[in-house]
């Protein structure tokens, strides 16, 4: 009788995707759904790498890993070429992950430069991955739950509409937590995120502000050469539609349609290398510029 009793309440647990981006706030939620709420939960922790992340970002996922036993799956972006079907994946790990930007490559080869007006990168290099795992695995669609890192400060983000993975926000509903609270509990652990909040996880997203990315050529210019060389080779697949108009000119990542090159010369015009940036790191909204699947 007990056997059954035990078996039942296993099988009675809701499934649980835990979406771990690589930032300080999803880190955070991981380890307290893993400390209180297996009784309740299935959990799987799942980690999507594009290859340009920061390599303190795979670090600090690795430490977590390591320290909090997260047993994160370790996704990449498996592209389609010629055909019409989305991104599946495959597993990596943290000796196996891309550095040198490949699966973003071959995301911009077949879809074409992502920005602002095309932000496809995230869809198929995390959301299609994750879904394509977590289906391997027997998960229905509409039959789990995706926790996500969106504190309780970060209201504008939070969407509350009814959507097929079943998004909840443990953060906001189960233990409350702002970003001060989040900063305060790593301060007390033996190891961290070593990033500042304007470097983010991705090392040059284009929906980073001017600030930070002209904070980012001072401090390391070459992360650009990536970008660069995608706008020089990828310019010209997908189409291209500019205030509501086909164009022919090539896509860029950058605001205000800047390539790459434009935006090093626009640093450049504004003496920003003398310039002094200063960035808070409790009220600036890095975490939130990591690309959250989903």
């Amino acid at each position: 009788m007990f056997q059954i009793r035990t078996l039942l309440s296993k099988t009675m647990k809701t499934n649980l995707l835990v979406s771990m981006s690589g930032g300080r706030t999803s880190a955070y939620m991981t380890k307290k759904l893993l400390d209180n709420y297996q009784d309740k939960y299935n959990i799987i922790v799942c980690f999507a790498n594009t290859g340009q992340e920061d390599n303190a970002t795979l670090d600090f996922v690795n430490q977590c890993d390591t320290k909090f036993n997260f047993n994160t799956v370790w996704l990449e972006s498996v592209v389609h070429q010629g055909e019409r079907t989305g991104s599946t994946f495959k597993v990596v790990n943290y000796e196996t992950a891309s550095r040198d930007g490949k699966p973003f490559e071959e995301v911009i080869s077949k879809y074409g430069i992502p920005n602002v007006n095309y932000p496809h990168c995230t869809r198929e290099l995390k959301i299609n991955p994750i879904h394509n795992y977590i289906k391997s695995l027997g998960w229905k669609t509409g039959e789990y739950e995706t926790a996500i890192g969106i504190r309780l400060d970060e209201p504008d983000r939070i969407n509350r509409t009814p959507n097929s993975q079943n998004i909840i926000y443990p953060l906001v509903d189960f233990f409350p937590t702002d970003k001060r609270m989040v900063l305060d509990w790593w301060s007390d652990q033996e190891f961290d995120l070593q990033l500042l909040d304007y470097q983010g996880n991705c090392k040059w997203c284009y929906k980073k502000s001017n600030k930070k990315l002209f904070q980012l050529i001072k401090d390391d210019i070459t992360i650009f050469d990536f970008p660069k060389r995608m706008e020089e080779t990828y310019g010209h697949v997908g189409k291209n539609v500019i205030a509501g108009k086909d164009s022919d000119k090539p896509r860029v990542f950058f605001r205000e349609y800047r390539s790459t090159k434009n935006l090093i010369d626009f640093y450049n015009a504004t003496d920003a290398k003398q310039m002094s940036f200063s960035f808070d790191d409790e009220m600036d909204s890095g975490c939130s510029e990591s690309c959250e699947a989903y």
